[in-house]
């Protein structure tokens, strides 16, 4: 029973982007006195899912993906002047994915797209899409696999183009249709 309550308030979290009062969990739980969600609220503090802070309010800890963030950017030229420290916490899949149920990660194979800066071994986040965009980096089903390439439109014409000078723009015809299937969200790089 503990992983269906935690369920309702992490899909609670999710949809309403803030922890559910007392209140609101009996609700969710069905429980008839604020003592059984007392009892629920320790539980998911010792499974780390949730804290409180100072005035005793929920926050979330590990409903998913989030670290932390130095709201100070880091200059990549010049030094930049220091100043205050200031740290938030941000969620990444709230940060990266609009579609949960339509996004996925993809290992990327070969260098066709250097040059937009997704490199062998990278991994990308791509979003299943019904509706693409000239100049959207997509995923492509073609005769001999999936392939990652531009989008190049010109009315109702299209055809792919690598971010590599070494390869060709690929076409689509009878013998090898292009099939559009989702578009790029982010590169994920481990050095």
């Amino acid at each position: 029973m503990f992983a269906t309550y935690k369920k309702k308030i992490v899909d609670f979290y999710k949809q309403n982007r803030r922890m559910p009062s007392y209140g609101e969990i009996m609700k969710l739980t069905g429980f008839k006195s604020k003592n059984a969600v007392y009892k629920l609220i320790n539980k998911l503090i010792e499974a780390g899912v949730v804290s409180k802070d100072a005035d005793g309010k929920l926050i979330p800890e590990a409903i998913y993906g989030e670290v932390m963030r130095l709201t100070q950017p880091v200059s990549a030229g010049m030094g930049a002047e220091v100043q205050e420290e200031s740290i938030e916490k941000l969620n990444l899949t709230e940060w990266l994915v609009d579609n949960e149920s339509q996004t996925y990660m993809v290992d990327v194979q070969g260098d066709s797209m250097k040059d937009a800066c997704i490199l062998d071994g990278d991994t990308v986040l791509v979003e299943r899409s019904s509706s693409f965009r000239d100049g959207q980096i997509v995923v492509a089903l073609m005769q001999d696999g999936y392939t990652i390439k531009y989008l190049r439109k010109q009315g109702s014409k299209m055809h792919l183009e690598p971010a590599n000078s070494r390869y060709r723009p690929i076409y689509p015809t009878e013998d090898n249709p292009i099939e559009l299937i989702a578009v790029v969200k982010a590169v994920i790089r481990k050095l």
